[in-house]
């Protein structure tokens, strides 16, 4: 059919590119994975779709896309495309269907486990030379985690701390269906954040999430308390975050995602031995890269081949009144 993909990554993984040749398309890379090769694609080839990963589609960069019909992100979260713009040229923007959510998930666990048994901190002062068992850490079990989203990120990260002993305690004002979970809600974050031990987010980056862990919110939060963050960067106010932690309010934090990435050489991050972080990595497992690679490239299809869209996954429902295309 000749419809061109472009991935705006060096990679895609080849199952998502099997299932795209196979329906007759060309997918493009870009080698160095840098904004500027994104902007001269862009500009330079009519790609029908684009599979999204980290790097910005801004409205400039949509605008000068002119066969751009679909944008599939390689992920759940969107924060990095200009939704009103591909809104405006009747672009339906697509999420994975939570292919990685297991994955990332796991990560949650594991940076709640690093942080309440201080993994990397002991770990580094051992290659130190430095052999001490005198202090202490936290055991979960028998204490409470507060999930903040309770999508299939939120879910299975809670299934895992309910099995290591911890009680879950859930806050997502868009879940309706709450009798089918078998935890305890609570209708406001700042219940959440007094109540909890241990504090996940799991929620995307929007105007009204940006922040919204701030100095009050960190303040709310019980002495000697963890939070973590593998959904995305901008959540949480950095800067009252060290201070926090520096003060030895909260005890810790696990984070894979932040404002800025990669961090500045002087963010106060670097210098807390107690906040433990990862790059971005909660996706980036065998299964989980597999498993979205075909989410990704299946929404390209459905878009460009069978004119339609799965509304779980569309994150601008107001460009179906703009452009001729089905839901599913």
């Amino acid at each position: 059919m000749g419809l061109k993909v472009l991935m705006t990554a060096k990679t895609l993984a080849a199952p998502g590119v099997a299932l795209l040749e196979k329906a007759g398309c060309s997918v493009s890379f870009l080698p160095k994975g840098t904004d500027a090769e994104l902007a001269e694609a862009l500009r330079g080839t009519p790609y029908d779709a684009v599979i999204s990963r980290t790097l910005a589609l801004s409205r400039d960069l949509i605008e000068h896309a002119p066969a751009l019909r679909v944008i599939s992100r390689h992920g759940v979260g969107y924060n990095n495309v200009d939704l009103d713009s591909a809104t405006e040229r009747g672009i339906p923007v697509m999420i994975a269907n939570g292919a990685n959510g297991q994955s990332v998930a796991e990560l949650t666990v594991g940076l709640a486990l690093a942080v309440a048994r201080k993994i990397s901190h002991l770990d580094a002062r051992i290659r130190a030379g430095d052999w001490d068992r005198s202090g202490s850490g936290l055991q979960l079990s028998g204490r409470t985690a507060g999930i903040v989203a309770f999508g299939a990120i939120g879910q299975r990260a809670a299934a895992m701390l309910k099995a290591i002993g911890m009680s879950i305690l859930a806050f997502d004002p868009l879940v309706r269906d709450r009798e089918l979970h078998d935890v305890t809600w609570v209708d406001t974050l700042a219940e959440l954040l007094e109540r909890s031990d241990l504090v996940s987010l799991h929620c995307p980056l929007t105007p009204e999430t940006r922040n919204m862990i701030a100095a009050p919110q960190l303040g709310a939060m019980k002495k000697g308390a963890i939070l973590i963050n593998t959904a995305r960067g901008g959540l949480i106010d950095e800067v009252a975050l060290a201070r926090s932690v520096s003060a030895g309010h909260i005890a810790g934090a696990g984070l894979d995602t932040f404002t800025d990435e990669p961090l500045p050489a002087n963010h106060p991050f670097l210098s807390i031995p107690t906040i433990v972080m990862t790059p971005h990595m909660g996706g980036s497992t065998d299964a989980a890269l597999d498993n979205v690679a075909i989410s990704a490239a299946q929404n390209v299809l459905d878009a460009l081949i069978d004119g339609k869209v799965d509304r779980r996954l569309l994150v601008n429902p107001a460009v179906l009144e703009r452009r001729t295309i089905g839901a599913k």
